[in-house]
C-alpha cells in the first residue's frame, strides 16, 4: 500500500499541475496547514531533476507569501481564527512561552524554525501577535525559507538517484523517519 501511495504521489510529481499543487500546499503550511511542503517538494524534484531550482523557488516564494497571511492572522484576527487554530493543535501553552522569548530573539526564531520541521504557523501568527516588524519578518522568511528548500534542491541535484534508489528501496525506514521527525517536532513545541 506505501509503495502504491509513493508511486501515485511520484506520478502527481511529474503532473503539469504539481507546481500549482506544491504553491498550495507551501503557502498553506506557512498559516493553517499542518502538512510541511517537503512531502510534494522531493517527489517532485525526484521527478524532474532539472527543476529543482525551480521548485525551491515557487516554494520559497509560496511559503513566504503564505507566512505573511500567518502574520495577518495574528496582527488583524488572533482572537477569531489565530486562537483557535492554535488550540486546534494544541499549542496554546507553548504559544504563551513562544511570545516571551519572542520579544527578545524575534528575528533569530523566525531564522531557526524556518528551517526546521516544527510548525513555521507557529511562527507567522505569532509574529503577527507581537507585532513584529513585517519588512524584518519577510527578510527573516526568505532567507530561512530559501536556505531550506534551496538545500534540499542542492542535494537532490548533487546526490540525486542515489536517493531516489534509497527511497524506493528503503520506502517504509524513510516514511517512519519523517513521520518520526514531525512528530518529534509537534512533541518539541508541546512540552516547551
Amino acid at each position: 500500500m506505501l509503495k502504491r501511495f509513493y508511486q501515485r504521489v511520484l506520478a502527481l510529481a511529474g503532473s503539469p499541475k504539481a507546481p500549482w499543487w506544491l504553491a498550495a500546499v507551501a503557502f498553506a503550511e506557512s498559516s493553517f496547514f499542518p502538512v510541511p511542503p517537503d512531502v510534494l517538494l522531493l517527489p517532485m524534484m525526484l521527478a524532474q531533476p532539472r527543476r529543482v531550482w525551480r521548485y525551491a523557488a515557487l516554494c520559497t516564494l509560496a511559503s513566504v507569501v503564505g507566512g505573511v497571511a500567518g502574520y495577518f492572522i495574528g496582527f488583524a484576527f488572533f482572537q477569531q481564527i489565530g486562537l483557535p487554530i492554535l488550540r486546534a493543535y494544541h499549542y496554546g501553552d507553548a504559544f504563551a512561552q513562544f511570545q516571551d522569548a519572542y520579544a527578545q530573539w524575534g528575528f533569530w526564531i523566525i531564522l531557526v524554525k524556518g528551517l526546521t520541521p516544527i510548525p513555521y504557523k507557529l511562527v507567522t501568527i505569532a509574529s503577527g501577535v507581537a507585532g513584529f516588524s513585517l519588512w524584518l519578518f519577510i527578510c527573516a522568511s526568505v532567507i530561512s525559507r530559501g536556505a531550506r528548500f534551496f538545500l534540499i534542491a542542492a542535494l537532490v541535484r548533487t546526490v540525486g538517484e542515489p536517493v531516489r534508489d534509497f527511497i524506493e528501496r528503503r520506502l517504509a525506514l524513510v516514511t517512519s523517519a519523517l513521520l518520526a521527525a514531525l512528530l518529534g517536532g509537534f512533541l518539541l513545541l508541546r512540552y516547551l
